[in-house]
């Protein structure tokens, strides 16, 4: 608990099994009331282990995709009563100990939603990140700002912490599937007003870490790209996009 706040943190696991116990060790176990792992139907021996650790698990049996992950995962969080929900791949490119101030930057109300960052601290390239990537992210995320109309210096990081009014409000279930879920998600907490900060976060890159190729990458900044294009032409009065035509209670 913090501050009165159950906190439960959701690993989105696919073939997680070699870096997913040291993931599980570094989560702060004193703030934490729960992890929940979600398995999106692995071919290793990630749903094994997981429960050997206690985990809370829940596997798909046919891969649904890292947004679909996603949507299990912030369900299944909130039906446990939990008032922040923290996001930690459990392929260990992200130390859990950042989730004590990501949760308490929502615990006690400066933001609704926190971003580790790899960005801030300039660690990104030093921790490994191919430089084509760290390129395209930069690039990206200046174009996404003056679209969105922010001044994130990330939106492609997989470290998040939301708090439960920011996942009861928005209509996730008619995001992507895929991997550009992150960038509609980012532009509906935009679009509902929710406010967004971030931390710096240390990353690191090696064979275990899961990483899209160069192919799926592109397709994913397309779809960040339309996301935000989606978003600019709405505000200008066009027609409304699904996922974006909501309000929040």
């Amino acid at each position: 608990m913090l501050n009165q706040k159950k906190v439960v943190v959701v690993l989105p696991a696919y073939n997680a099994e070699l870096t997913l116990e040291k993931t599980y060790r570094e989560i702060p176990k004193d703030i934490v009331d729960e992890v929940i792992l979600v398995d999106d139907a692995s071919s290793d021996k990630t749903v094994e282990l997981a429960k050997k650790l206690g985990i809370h698990t829940i596997q798909h049996k046919k891969n649904r995709g890292y947004g679909g992950n996603q949507k299990t995962c912030y369900e299944a969080a909130l039906k446990t009563g939990a008032d922040i929900v923290v996001m930690v791949h459990p392929d260990y490119q992200y130390t859990p100990k950042l989730i004590t101030p990501m949760a308490s930057m929502i615990a006690f109300g400066v933001y609704d939603c926190v971003l580790g960052s790899r960005i801030l601290g300039g660690g990104a390239l030093a921790g490994g990140m191919p430089v084509y990537k760290y390129i395209f992210n930069r690039m990206l995320t200046a174009i996404q700002n003056i679209l969105l109309g922010q001044k994130l210096s990330e939106y492609h990081t997989g470290y998040r912490a939301f708090s439960r009014k920011v996942l009861q409000s928005l209509p996730l279930e008619r995001n992507s599937d895929d991997f550009v879920f992150d960038s509609q998600m980012l532009v509906q907490i935009v679009a509902a007003h929710f406010n967004m900060g971030e931390i710096s976060c240390p990353t690191k890159y090696f064979p275990e870490a899961s990483s899209i190729n160069f192919s799926r990458s592109v397709t994913y900044g397309i779809g960040c790209l339309i996301s935000a294009i989606q978003f600019r032409l709405q505000k200008l009065g066009f027609k409304k996009v699904e996922y974006l035509d909501f309000k929040v209670a």
